[in-house]
């Protein structure tokens, strides 16, 4: 009912059916596959089949790779938002998770990296000139030079010399690309004149271009990326990855232990996620982290409990905690603080087994979509663990009494 406004079926093309897409994107990110691998993996599953609402095994693709974006295109945070919450209520209703662990979560914020190339000027200028000598061929203008050619060995040089005693050598070599890079883009600007056509053409192209050349050392929002402007610097301060590219993503996890054997608790469900663009401090994403888990799960927040980062967080309606506080009484509360690291490894889940760490959809658009739908992957991969332990649980009660009846029944012949 929610997802039928995206469903059109009075021109053109009947639209595809919502189970099909919902379907889909629920096993692409439960399993950490591709469009095309989804795809393929439906065309032989029968149980994938089965799941997206297929009533016999069929032997051809319903769609083509190219629907699920134009899905995700039109398909908004909100309505994405409801998929996670039908996650949770499956798993409320296998009994896999109880309502009152959703009084107490976690809350911790990680890097969602984009696709993009470790950024270097030599690198992005290189790209710039491909661009605009693609834009030029596409549109039949005549360049008076294409500098491709000498960009090329520039770059060369570059990757050759900047990490040597010939530092200041690479950087006159970069700053001979960025001349390059502006020479080319004035000679099209040139070119194209007062053609209203080909300047609404050029200003995608051109845009990025233009910011990448008046950056400086000390701009505050750089490119990155000229096909990802959205990209951000994250400084993580770790040894082995300092800075990271993409946008800061926000997970909300339940706090309750998980209990293996029992029919409470089987994993850390995330009660929440939304991407964080713009770099904002973590401590003023916490109060709208609160408001989207009671809208998904519609149970009030009691505690949540953070890490330092998220110190004043100016949160009054639901008691925070924070890691390494003192004069902490409660045993139950300084138990379930323990619990606040566990938030760590399901991100590292998400990463490994979803798709948190590669981020291949365009846009800010496509990190909040991408966001939503990791965390909808890792509930069902949850859901899928605790069926299958549940199964095995009830086939070995079955089996246990079968060899009850069986020893039964022998006792009594033998008498």
């Amino acid at each position: 009912t929610h997802f039928g406004r995206l469903y059109i079926d009075k021109k053109g093309r009947p639209g595809l059916p919502t189970r099909l897409m919902v379907g889909l994107h629920l096993l692409q990110h439960a399993k950490g596959l591709s469009d095309e691998a989804v795809c393929a993996a439906w065309l032989e599953n029968p149980y994938f089949q089965y799941f997206c609402g297929a009533t016999y095994f069929q032997h051809k693709l319903p769609l083509d790779r190219s629907s699920m974006t134009r899905w995700r295109k039109r398909a908004g945070t909100e309505d994405l938002d409801k998929i996670l919450a039908e996650t949770l209520a499956a798993a409320q209703r296998a009994r896999a998770v109880e309502p009152k662990a959703f009084e107490r979560v976690t809350v911790d914020s990680t890097a969602q990296t984009k696709a993009v190339a470790h950024p270097t000027d030599s690198g992005l200028y290189m790209r710039a000139i491909e661009w605009m000598n693609r834009f030029a061929d596409r549109h039949g203008l005549a360049l008076r030079q294409s500098f491709m050619r000498l960009a090329k060995r520039c770059r060369v040089q570059v990757a050759r010399q900047i990490h040597s005693r010939a530092h200041k050598q690479a950087l006159r070599v970069v700053r001979r690309m960025r001349t390059f890079t502006g020479r080319l883009l004035r000679d099209i600007v040139r070119k194209i004149g007062e053609d209203l056509q080909l300047q609404e053409a050029f200003k995608p192209v051109a845009d990025p271009i233009f910011k990448l050349l008046a950056q400086t050392t000390n701009s505050k929002k750089k490119i990155y990326a000229l096909h990802a402007p959205e990209v951000e610097c994250i400084a993580k301060g770790k040894a082995r990855t300092r800075y990271e590219f993409g946008t800061k993503a926000s997970f909300a996890v339940i706090n309750a232990k998980s209990k293996k054997g029992s029919d409470r608790v089987q994993g850390q469900y995330v009660v929440g996620a939304r991407a964080c663009p713009n770099l904002p401090y973590e401590g003023h994403t916490l109060k709208d982290q609160i408001k989207r888990v009671e809208r998904l799960t519609g149970t009030k927040v009691k505690r949540a409990y953070v890490d330092q980062g998220y110190r004043g967080h100016g949160v009054t309606q639901t008691e925070v905690y924070i890691s390494r506080a003192r004069g902490i009484t409660s045993p139950t509360i300084k138990r379930e603080l323990k619990r606040r690291s566990a938030i760590e490894p399901v991100i590292g889940h998400m990463k490994s087994d979803g798709k948190l760490e590669r981020n291949w959809l365009a846009g800010a658009h496509g990190d909040a979509v991408n966001v939503l739908l990791v965390a909808a992957g890792h509930n069902i991969r949850l859901l899928l663990t605790w069926l299958k332990s549940f199964c095995a649980f009830v086939m070995a009660l079955s089996m246990a009494v079968t060899k009850t009846k069986n020893y039964a029944d022998y006792s009594q012949l033998a008498a």
